[in-house]
């Protein structure tokens, strides 16, 4: 996202740009503004609806000369934002019986991860990972890519194999890994830009049990020397550091639980402590809201996010930055980032780093490269965030970072470009799908468009 994309933003948060009130959208009350779930971003229009079924769809994109799709609305820039009119997959949430013969389920684009896990695992079903939230929808988290973490575990739009989406001509198209090839792995992270996602089919597993331990204080001469062994250590790693020591601040390993396996977690692992309580990312606050740790089984759906559906998910009003760095490279662009360490200091929340393997969907940012992503949780200090983003982005420029779809970033878009070999090809795909551009708005016209 360009610098006065992000300026535009605060500024709107800043001044309060008034919007009206959007019945039945989101928990907004009468008379407030149509926000973003964290807050700093407000709708470019109060015009949102929300259709019921696919033809409400194709009605509302042939009589419309401008429009978004809208999700939970977990995205930190203008990804999903409209000046003209929004439409809400809330209602599009229908869930099918499991495919039992192919391993697939067939869902709405509008359903909520914690909603539908639920739902799989009384079937005897699973995903095979999760975001560290569970209140994301499908089709949206999808979309941008969103991951979990693991080695071995690609990010969540791989688990895809098959989309209904309805395109700029109001046609219903349907596309599938095993039919549609290279067009199928442009369409499934697409941004928005292909048009509407009415339908998601997904692969299953069988369901299982996890464990949750955390570590704390990891000396970083340990990971210098053990990265892969490190995060490699359970199904989904996640490593949680404020920059200010020598030590990362947390180590959370999920392990999946093998029936008849004794469970006796290390006390100490690679000089961590093994925590005595549940603990929060962010270790001043509760862990309530956190799933269940201490090495209690649960379900998968119940320790592979990190916060809990029922609870507001990590710590409320915050940005979010987050770049990914090719695996072999990881623990290079981690010391580049410890060079920071005063310019976070008064800015940072908590960085949450993880693993991602490669896939070959054009737009996700492990295209082709198994990736470690460094997630950064800031303050909403608009200021200081729109100063310091081009600075570690400078700082990771070696390590050609591919940012978060729907975070804060300020690089160029020849930059971007450059780091995704299908580019043009993405372009040429949008345009024979929405040729008349309706769902292009301003961060995709200027990051792809220009």
């Amino acid at each position: 996202m360009k610098k006065r994309t992000f300026l535009k933003i605060s500024s709107a948060m800043l001044t309060g740009a008034a919007l009206s009130p959007i019945a039945g959208c989101g928990t907004e009350k009468k008379g407030e503004q149509l926000k973003n779930w964290a807050g700093n971003l407000s709708y470019s229009t109060s015009d949102v609806l929300e259709p019921v079924t696919v033809e409400d769809v194709q009605e509302i994109i042939k009589t419309a000369d401008k429009l978004r799709a809208l999700g939970t609305r977990h995205c930190f820039n203008t990804i999903a934002d409209s000046d003209a009119l929004l439409v809400s997959t809330r209602n599009l949430n229908d869930l099918n019986e499991p495919d039992t013969a192919n391993n697939r389920i067939t869902v709405g684009a509008g359903i909520r991860y914690g909603d539908l896990c639920k739902y799989l695992d009384e079937r005897g079903f699973a995903i095979h990972n999760l975001a560290s939230l569970p209140h994301i929808s499908v089709a949206g988290a999808c979309a941008t890519a969103t991951h979990g973490s693991g080695v071995r575990n690609g990010n969540l739009a791989t688990a895809v194999s098959g989309i209904e989406f309805v395109s700029g001509k109001g046609d219903i198209v349907q596309l599938s890994r095993d039919k549609d090839g290279d067009t199928f792995k442009g369409a499934v992270v697409a941004l928005g830009s292909l048009g509407i996602v009415t339908k998601v089919t997904l692969d299953l597993i069988p369901t299982f049990s996890v464990r949750q331990n955390v570590y704390l204080n990891l000396p970083v001469t340990q990971l210098e020397q053990h990265f892969d062994e490190i995060m490699s250590s359970g199904y989904s790693v996640s490593l949680f550091t404020d920059w200010q020591t020598e030590n990362m601040n947390q180590l959370w390993i999920k392990r999946k639980v093998t029936e008849g396996e004794a469970f006796n977690p290390e006390g100490e692992f690679f000089g961590a402590a093994l925590a005595q309580r549940n603990v929060h990312p962010i270790i001043e606050i509760s862990a309530e809201n956190c799933t269940e740790q201490m090495g209690v089984a649960g379900p998968w759906y119940e320790r592979l996010p990190h916060f809990k559906m029922d609870f507001t998910p990590s710590s409320g009003e915050e940005l979010q930055a987050e770049y990914f760095v090719p695996r072999e490279k990881a623990f290079a662009a981690i010391k580049a980032v410890e060079t920071l360490r005063q310019d976070l200091k008064n800015l940072l929340l908590i960085t949450e780093i993880r693993t991602v393997d490669a896939d070959d969907l054009w737009m996700s940012m492990a295209y082709q490269r198994p990736s470690v992503a460094i997630h950064f949780t800031l303050k909403q200090d608009i200021p200081g965030v729109v100063n310091f983003l081009p600075k570690l982005e400078q700082t990771l420029a070696p390590f050609e970072p591919r940012p978060h779809w729907g975070k804060l970033f300020t690089l160029q878009p020849s930059a971007l470009h450059s780091r995704y070999g299908r580019y043009r090809d993405f372009l040429a795909l949008a345009s024979q799908y929405d040729p008349a551009g309706k769902f292009r708005n301003t961060f995709m016209t200027e990051n792809f468009f220009s």
